[in-house]
């Protein structure tokens, strides 16, 4: 089923189909360094589980790898000295992947748009959303 033809909205894609979720638990590191007085660049890493199990024989390959571009709000609320309370929320774009085969990611190969594209064209539609929006 993950690998199975889909169709939103003109567009043939595989995975997940639109409207599933995933839930998943975090364990990672966040260094960010300040910039400008209002920047900062971050750096996430971590390894990511699923609370639920994968069901059996669904899935992409072991060694698959998947590039995201993500934009998103934290609000972050300072509780003690040493912590903060963090909630974000945001959205995640497929920018392109890697099956294990492969020499590159999709967006590498010849008649697909190219990363800078991709994310030319994800920024475009989230100004456009963001100017449409009251």
């Amino acid at each position: 089923m993950y690998d199975h033809l889909k169709k939103f909205r003109d567009k043939i894609y595989t995975g997940m189909k639109v409207g599933g979720s995933h839930r998943w638990n975090f364990n990672g590191e966040w260094l960010e360094t300040k910039e400008a007085p209002d920047k900062w660049e971050f750096n996430f890493k971590s390894k990511k589980t699923r609370i639920n199990p994968t069901p059996q024989n669904t899935g992409a390959q072991i060694g698959t790898k998947f590039h995201w571009y993500i934009v998103a709000d934290q609000i972050a609320t300072k509780i003690d000295s040493n912590s903060y309370k963090v909630d974000m929320n945001g959205l995640k774009f497929k920018v392109g992947h890697k099956r294990p085969y492969w020499r590159t990611f999709s967006y590498d190969y010849p008649e697909q748009l190219t990363y800078k594209e991709k994310i030319i064209e994800i920024l475009e539609y989230l100004l456009k959303e963001l100017k449409s929006s009251k």
